[in-house]
């Protein structure tokens, strides 16, 4: 199976500057989040999918997160 072009979670997560915990809650919460491929346990987001949702949703300035 070619894997080219998929994240794992830890990868996924760093690329978009949150913790794993977030990106699964993101997966759960966001309509639009792109979806894991799961292989056994394992989950795999597609980089594409990734980079596009961060474009469409700009990072949040910390002044509005305290």
């Amino acid at each position: 199976m070619d894997l080219t072009g998929y994240l794992t979670s830890d990868e996924a997560a760093e690329r978009l500057g949150i913790n794993r915990q977030s990106l699964y809650n993101l997966a759960n919460r966001s309509p639009d989040f792109p979806k894991p491929k799961k292989i056994g346990r394992t989950s795999l987001w597609p980089e594409g999918g990734v980079d596009a949702w961060r474009s469409q949703h700009p990072k949040r300035q910390r002044s509005q997160l305290s």
